[in-house]
């Protein structure tokens, strides 16, 4: 295989979409659906262009992955998706396989872990791939071989955005996310410590667990360095994407038409 995979985070990417529509929404819910439909698949042969992706594949959620099981408060706390916006997927999906792209829902896997595992054997080969969300979960994945395009904002990230938006160098993400926490998935990261403690003790450790020993941290940080670790572990495992899926599939099925 040669060329370019064009990886689409399908939910991320429909969501925002939709939300516009949504909001914008002056017909029946059948209209605005036919609307949202034909600009996510715009979007798509948009997409194809901008990456000139020789291969594609647009991935959807299953129903249940491995963290819910693994941690019951995963994204306890996040909105269900909307009602029509859910009865509406499969013309989503045939939308989107219009376009010559192939569509992916796997039946418990989080598409992040599906996209995520692609990537990274499309990088073990020295092939390239572009994901596209602005889900920030990807940006550990971040490499020579692997892009990440926001669709939304027209751009590629690269490691000196990650730096100016989070205060830590992207080869230190995930231990960051699983300090500090992530409300947005319900992560707990450590209690007490948040994103100022965690970017200073990032800077100082490359161990974070050697953080508890360190004078120059305050008594009470060092406390909670300690008493926190088994949430930092369980956080680092939630925040880090699996790259190990068996997927069921070959890379050459995705070649475009």
């Amino acid at each position: 295989m040669s060329g370019q995979l064009l990886l689409i985070d399908a939910l991320n990417l429909i969501r925002r979409i939709y939300a516009v529509d949504s909001n914008q929404n002056k017909g029946s819910d059948e209209q605005m659906i036919n609307t949202c439909c034909a600009r996510v698949a715009h979007a798509c042969e948009k997409l194809i262009k901008i990456t000139q992706a020789s291969h594609a594949i647009a991935v959807f959620d299953g129903d249940k992955s491995w963290r819910y099981h693994y941690y019951a408060q995963y994204k306890s706390s996040r909105a269900p998706m909307p009602t029509t916006l859910r009865n509406a997927l499969d013309k989503f999906k045939q939308a989107i396989e219009q376009t010559g792209i192939v569509v992916f829902a796997p039946v418990n896997d989080e598409a992040d872990d599906i996209i995520a595992t692609l990537a990274h054997k499309m990088a073990e080969n020295k092939l390239y791939s572009t994901i596209v969300s602005t889900d920030k979960g990807f940006l550990p994945s971040l490499n020579s071989y692997i892009n990440v395009y926001d669709y939304f904002k027209k751009d590629y990230l690269d490691h000196a955005s990650i730096e100016q938006r989070f205060g830590v160098e992207q080869s230190r993400l995930i231990d960051f996310w699983a300090m500090a926490g992530d409300k947005t998935n319900d992560i707990p990261g450590i209690k007490g410590i948040g994103t100022k403690t965690a970017i200073e003790i990032i800077s100082k450790h490359t161990d974070i667990t050697q953080a508890t020993e360190d004078e120059t941290l305050s008594p009470a940080v060092r406390k909670k360095l300690a008493a926190g670790m088994g949430d930092y572990i369980t956080s680092k495992h939630l925040v880090a994407l699996r790259t190990d899926i068996n997927l069921g599939f070959s890379l050459k099925q995705l070649r475009l038409n």
